[in-house]
C-alpha cells in the first residue's frame, strides 16, 4: 500500500464573491491523506473503502469437488495458481492435475482472483484433468499387468 499526501490546488475562501454568506466553497468535506494502492497490472489507484469484517484483503472461497467442498482463506489479489497449491495441500491433487472453473470457464493459472471477479464467500469448481486422471489409469493398469506374472513364476 502506497500512501500520498494529496495537495490542495486551490485555496478555499470563507467568503463566496456574491456577498459573502460566509459558506465555505466547495462543500466537499473530505480533507485528510488519500490512501493508494498499486495494482498487479501496475495501475495506481485510490484504496477502496473495506467493509469492517474484511481481514486485510483475505477473503474466503469455497472450492466444491463435486460432493465435497472446501472453505479456502487466501489474498483477494492472489492468483489462480497459488489458490491451486493451496488445493493441493487440502486435496492432494497436484496443481498440474487440477482445473479451476469460476462463473462456468476455466481459469489460467495467471489471472488474479480480483481481477476475475471473485469476492468473499464465492465458489469456485475443481474438476480434476481427464487427460491426467487418464494417464494414472493406464499406468496402474500397466503396472498391475507387469506385477501378475511375477507372482505366477515365484509361485510356482
Amino acid at each position: 500500500m502506497i500512501k500520498l499526501r494529496s495537495k490542495k490546488l486551490f485555496k478555499r475562501s470563507s467568503k463566496l464573491s456574491n456577498g459573502g454568506s460566509g459558506v465555505a466553497a466547495g462543500g466537499c468535506g473530505r480533507s485528510g491523506d488519500i490512501e493508494w494502492e498499486l495494482r498487479p497490472g501496475g495501475m495506481l489507484v485510490q484504496k477502496r473503502e473495506e467493509a469492517k469484517g474484511d481481514r486485510e484483503g483475505v477473503i474466503t472461497v469455497r472450492v466444491s469437488t463435486g460432493s465435497h467442498w472446501h472453505d479456502i482463506s487466501i489474498g483477494a489479489t492472489s492468483t489462480f495458481a497459488e489458490l491451486k497449491m493451496v488445493v493441493s495441500m487440502v486435496t492432494g491433487l497436484e496443481p498440474r492435475e487440477q482445473r479451476l472453473l469460476f462463473r462456468g470457464k476455466e481459469r489460467e493459472d495467471g489471472d488474479h482472483l480480483h481481477m476475475v471477479g471473485v469476492r468473499d464467500k464465492d465458489k469456485v469448481l475443481l474438476l480434476e484433468d481427464p487427460a491426467i486422471r487418464e494417464m494414472k489409469l493406464k499406468a496402474m493398469t500397466r503396472s498391475q499387468a507387469m506385477g501378475s506374472p511375477c507372482h505366477t513364476i515365484i509361485e510356482v
